[in-house]
């Protein structure tokens, strides 16, 4: 399955943000992932600014690409680490929080978020792509020859969903387990991180779709594992 839109309708911009459509999926992957929804406006970050643009892009009229600045994040599973990188924000204004709010179960001003993004599951590949690009991170364990990809958010009931899209997709998932720092985090089944790191980018440069830095490290860190398993 590509990641190229299946009908030639597709190829065009979504028409509006609540569309299934290949780019309103990842944008709302990453903005449930990294980003926040007031009565006024979505706001969602980006450490490339390639792709704060590309989000601001699909935003359309109103999205605007609104800042820049460098932030120290704590990593995500030991708050007494830290590390600096650039953090891009892209704001979008009008009526399209309260909307997705609604029609996705979004967290809205503080609310618990109830996460109906099923409604955007004819575009789950990118989707999932957008919520591991926000809120997942990609090593390569050494000492085991394997990747790990894990999911870190805040809020328990976003990777609740993910697990079960993820189960979906014919991948497995570990346990739920707090974070340092009073969130939560899962991995993928060791067994399926390969597999799950070129799905999920299967086809992205055909739409552009994607964040470069971690597409580069998660699909060379799959490369390194399949070294080490045919060099033992």
């Amino acid at each position: 399955m590509s990641d190229a839109p299946a009908s030639p309708g597709d190829h065009d911009p979504p028409r509006d943000l609540l569309s299934a459509h290949p780019e309103t999926a990842y944008f709302w992957g990453r903005v449930a992932g990294d980003g926040d929804l007031t009565g006024e406006r979505v706001r969602v970050r980006a450490a490339e600014e390639s792709v704060a643009r590309r989000l601001a892009a699909i935003a359309g009229d109103d999205g605007r690409l609104a800042g820049e600045r460098t932030v120290e994040r704590p990593y995500a599973h030991d708050a007494s680490l830290a590390r600096v990188e650039d953090e891009y924000t892209v704001k979008v204004f009008g009526g399209a929080a309260d909307r997705a709010a609604a029609a996705f179960g979004l967290p809205i001003d503080g609310t618990d978020g109830g996460y109906r993004l099923d409604a955007l599951a004819d575009h789950d590949r990118q989707l999932l792509r957008g919520l591991l690009e926000a809120a997942g991170t990609v090593c390569f364990r050494e000492s085991e020859g394997v990747v790990g990809v894990s999911f870190v958010h805040e809020d328990r009931a976003l990777l609740e969903w993910v697990q079960g899209a993820l189960a979906d997709t014919g991948f497995g998932a570990d346990d739920l387990a707090e974070t340092s720092s009073g969130g939560y985090w899962f991995g993928v089944a060791d067994d399926d991180t390969a597999a799950f790191g070129e799905w999920v980018y299967e086809g992205s440069d055909d739409t552009g779709l994607y964040a470069d830095d971690r597409r580069t490290k998660l699909l060379r860190s799959i490369e390194r594992a399949a070294s080490v398993s045919e060099a033992d």
